[in-house]
């Protein structure tokens, strides 16, 4: 019973009121999607959600279907604040997954129209010179209603581009893996090579 309680918590916004009780707002939460595919690019978010207006319905956007994430992002945006920072599968490449996320979530909370004077990243790390104090939290999207926007601005801003990815290179079937390196995606490499948004620097991609 415990283990199905623990399931079924939802995100909430303790952390967020904690912060703000002691002066330390506004709070951004901070997601990326896109780490582990082997192609299209790793996208980060930085969302401030208006506390006396926050979006029901908002949860870890992996288990929401689509089209709840598409009209949560469009609510997401019509009452808080978001900046959302794309690094390319090239980028990747150059610097690794871990930099590049890095990058793209100070990237993210620099690009907020509101300075947040706190973030709260999802995951282990925190990037360095953010302009804000800030602290990690791991499986942040589960737990915090910012981090839990700021990864469906992510994700749907992904999926959207790899459906897009989808129709500039066909065949790879990018419109239902999304670039994750299942069964149809790795045979779809074997038969057609790699494509300019596949990352050179992933397994089994490098030589």
């Amino acid at each position: 019973m415990a283990q199905l309680i623990a399931h079924l918590k939802l995100p909430d916004f303790t952390h967020e009121s904690a912060l703000l009780a002691r002066g330390l707002g506004p709070v951004a939460g901070v997601d990326e999607a896109g780490r582990g595919p082997l192609a299209g690019p790793v996208v980060v978010a930085a969302c401030i959600l208006n506390p006396t207006n926050i979006p029901p319905g908002l949860n870890d956007s992996k288990k929401l279907n689509p089209a709840k994430r598409e009209a949560l992002y469009e609510a997401i945006l019509a009452s808080g604040h978001g900046a959302v920072v794309t690094l390319s599968a090239q980028t990747i490449d150059a610097i690794n997954i871990r930099e590049a996320t890095l990058r793209g979530m100070r990237e993210a909370v620099l690009g907020l129209e509101l300075p947040p004077a706190y973030a709260l990243i999802d995951g282990r790390d925190v990037p360095k010179d953010l302009p804000c104090q800030a602290e990690a939290l791991i499986k942040g999207d589960a737990r915090s209603l910012s981090i839990a926007a700021a990864s469906i601005l992510a994700k749907v801003t992904r999926d959207r581009m790899m459906l897009r990815a989808s129709e500039i290179w066909p065949g790879y079937g990018f419109e239902r893996h999304m670039g994750y390196g299942t069964p149809e995606h790795l045979e779809a490499i074997k038969k057609l090579g790699p494509c300019p948004i596949h990352r050179m620097s992933f397994a089994p991609l490098k030589g």
